[in-house]
């Protein structure tokens, strides 16, 4: 089964299995496989599964949408190539190895020298931020929550000497409104 693998830092060992004609990837929670990145549009793309190809439809996204760095608004994906969302990246895995013996979306071996990264067996599940229902019933603060001076409630003096300036303006006006009603009205004697 195809699947989408997200290569980025801090997001790596997240997939999406292809198991949908449609598939619809963005930042917010009504998307088929969401990606909560700032760079990532709301609703970013859609993956069509089309006979045997993946097609990659860009919608409208702010970021754009590129396969191996080219932007595209419509077009196939490849296994082993690289799609990007915003700042994302992912990786189409097919499961089926390649030319080379190794299967899609197998990573290039590491540059001599370099530490050998931990191989993961299973996907990992990122915890989402916060959904509309627990907005809405007020949740509170998390337990631990840091609530030092530099991020405490500032005092509202300012907001009330505004509101006493403000006040004292619209009774003088209604003062002088007041008093330029009462000379025009004793001139009509």
């Amino acid at each position: 089964m195809a699947k989408l693998v997200i290569l980025t830092q801090g997001m790596t060992d997240r997939a999406h299995e292809l198991k949908a004609d449609r598939t619809t990837i963005g930042r917010v929670e009504d998307n088929t496989f969401q990606i909560a990145e700032p760079s990532v549009s709301s609703h970013h793309c859609e993956v069509l599964l089309r006979d045997n190809n993946v097609v990659i439809k860009d919608l409208d996204s702010t970021n754009g949408t590129y396969i191996n760095n080219q932007k595209i608004a419509e077009s196939v994906l490849k296994p082993g190539q690289t799609l990007r969302l915003g700042n994302v990246e992912l990786r189409l895995d097919t499961g089926v190895p390649s030319a080379g013996g190794t299967p899609a979306s197998a990573p290039a071996p590491a540059p001599a020298g370099a530490p050998a990264k931990k191989a993961t067996e299973s996907t990992m599940i990122m915890p989402r931020g916060v959904s509309l229902g627990e907005l809405e019933s007020g949740g509170g603060r998390p337990s631990g929550f840091d609530t030092n001076k530099e991020f405490s409630k500032k005092s509202d003096k300012v907001n009330h000497i505004f509101l006493i300036i403000g006040i004292v303006a619209a009774v003088l006006i209604i003062v002088l409104i007041f008093y330029a009603l009462s000379l025009t009205g004793g001139n009509h004697k």
